[in-house]
């Protein structure tokens, strides 16, 4: 089994550079429709997973049925949300998906000046927090 797997979009790319030992399935300004799309045929079976999407969603993007289709394809002992630091309408949807299932949410810390993105100290802290 693979002990860590990171799916999403442009900060799951930066967390992986800080969890390099992790399989990264991550793209920069993806959506969650989209991941889902082209992801479709991953196997998402790892000890832990730390997911991090919505934050490229858009009004017509199903933002609650893209997270609750991903979430029921992942199989692992530990879920991590990122939560967008972004958009309340998707951060309570992360929320929802991660309370349905157990999930730990992380906030962002130490955001960069877009207001979007971790700082290197942020990812640090998540990277952190995903061990």
């Amino acid at each position: 089994m693979i002990d860590c797997m990171i799916v999403g979009d442009s900060i799951a790319v930066g967390t992986h550079q800080y969890r390099p030992e992790c399989v990264a399935y991550a793209k920069g300004g993806i959506n969650s429709s989209q991941w889902n799309k082209q992801n479709s045929n991953k196997n998402l079976t790892a000890k832990t997973v730390i997911i991090s999407l919505g934050s490229n969603d858009h009004t017509g993007v199903r933002t609650l049925w893209e997270l609750q289709q991903l979430r029921a394809r992942t199989d692992a002992e530990r879920v991590f949300w990122i939560l967008p630091a972004i958009k309340p309408d998707v951060q309570e949807m992360v929320r929802i998906v991660a309370r349905d299932h157990g999930d730990t949410i992380l906030p962002i810390p130490n955001l960069q000046a877009d207001k979007v993105h971790p700082s290197g100290a942020g990812y640090k802290k998540l990277a952190e927090q995903t061990r």
